[in-house]
């Protein structure tokens, strides 16, 4: 009887021998075929990466560019006419003979030599604004937002909520920077006529809303312009957000954070 019992229970445990070998093999193919698979998506995670990585050099690279081409043209436009116009007078003085007067000659040379002195201030204001290194970055949005009123009409209206005076000199340039390119696409693309720009700091947050009653645009037909790209790779260098809603004939809102806690 109990020889039956062993025969019967042969089969049995042939069976459940066999069928935990096939589980332990098809778990351990499970686990071959999952570690290949997290390994190719980390090959392809690490590709998008340095691709992405890649792509941020390239915008800082070409932001770079942009403004040191735009700096040499400032000096060549207005510095290097006006040092031309001030060589030609110290010669002209050069010439001029002993009975005749040099005052003219001196006085448009004084004023020349004050309006490259102008230019080159103004010059070193847009590389990096004196107000801003001096006295951060609230300073410098409430000087910019008096000089695009008094320069293009535009009524701007800034609004402060923010408990920190001062922040680290990368933020404040960055946020600066692109607050400067959305007064420009605000103002010569969208032909707004109103802006309000907001800027908070809650809960370990710096938080910048720039606001335009400008025409607008349908946000998933823009193409990724340069404009665009300087202000991702800016926000990107800070590890901060960038936000973009517009809407044809509704305006554009952009906001941009970044964590200052």
């Amino acid at each position: 009887m109990q020889t039956t019992t062993d025969t019967n229970l042969l089969p049995v445990l042939i069976t459940g021998t066999l069928i935990i070998v096939v589980l332990i093999g098809f778990l351990f193919l499970f686990v071959i075929i999952y570690q290949g698979k997290m390994i190719k998506n980390q090959v392809v995670l690490r590709k998008l990466h340095d691709e992405k990585q890649s792509d941020l050099l390239k915008a800082v690279f070409e932001t770079q560019e942009s403004e040191r081409k735009r700096l040499a043209e400032d000096l060549h436009d207005s510095v290097g006419q006006v040092l031309s116009a001030i060589k030609l007078n110290l010669h002209r003085l050069d010439k001029v003979g002993p009975g005749e007067t040099k005052m003219p000659l001196l006085s448009d040379t004084r004023k020349l030599a004050d309006e490259c002195l102008a230019e080159i201030r103004n010059i070193i204001q847009n590389v990096l604004p004196p107000v801003l290194t001096d006295y951060g970055l609230l300073e410098a949005l409430e000087g910019l937002c008096v000089k695009i009123e008094q320069t293009t009409g535009v009524k701007v209206e800034l609004k402060k909520k923010v408990s920190a005076k001062r922040f680290k000199l990368d933020i404040e340039l960055a946020f600066y920077r692109i607050a400067q390119e959305l007064f420009s696409n605000a103002i010569k693309h969208a032909a707004a006529d109103f802006i309000q720009l907001l800027i908070t700091n809650e809960d370990g947050w710096l938080v910048m809303e720039f606001k335009d009653n400008g025409k607008g645009f349908e946000t998933s037909l823009v193409k990724q312009g340069f404009g665009l790209k300087n202000m991702e790779s800016r926000m990107q260098l800070i590890s901060g957000e960038l936000k973009i809603n517009s809407r044809p004939k509704n305006g554009t809102i952009t906001i941009i954070k970044v964590k200052v806690d």
